[in-house]
């Protein structure tokens, strides 16, 4: 078992770079990854995991950030929507117009993502389950699965 105590430097793998950050061992991953990272694109929400504006990818699974130890994510290749960037999902969330105040569409991003690479034909069910742990107040999920399947038939940019 690992001890901590005061502050310590750790090795990430961040959107496929190596990067060292000095943290404590009650800091969360979001706070490291907006304040010493500059990857803002992960938002905080609710930070009790209930709303997924915090998600990132671990190992190529959703995870919400504000609920993970910085520490915990040694040794483990983390994606942020950054990572994302010009990816067939994000292109058909443009193209669907899968947003509103897009304070919410990073992490739908990542889950959708996610659910692409372990689900590539998801059917409705498989994608309304995956959309569960994210939460939009301005838009219809509609538009979301929309992305989805848009991205399934290659008709995303």
């Amino acid at each position: 078992m690992l001890h901590f105590h005061g502050e310590n430097v750790i090795d990430l793998r961040v959107n496929g770079r190596d990067v060292s950050v000095k943290v404590r061992p009650a800091d969360i991953l979001l706070t490291v990854l907006r304040r010493q990272l500059g990857l803002t694109g992960t938002k905080i929400g609710c930070e009790n995991g209930d709303c997924g504006a915090c998600t990132i990818l671990l190992d190529g699974w959703p995870v919400k950030s504000c609920l993970m130890l910085a520490l915990e994510a040694v040794g483990h290749e983390i994606t942020t929507i950054e990572g994302l960037e010009n990816t067939p999902i994000q292109n058909a969330f443009v193209e669907k117009e899968a947003f509103q105040c897009g304070y919410c569409t990073p992490g739908f991003i990542m889950v959708c993502h996610a659910l692409l690479q372990h689900h590539p034909n998801p059917g409705d069910g498989t994608i309304e389950s995956w959309l569960q742990s994210n939460l939009c107040r301005c838009t219809s999920y509609q538009e979301i699965k929309d992305a989805v399947l848009s991205a399934v038939n290659g008709n995303a940019p």
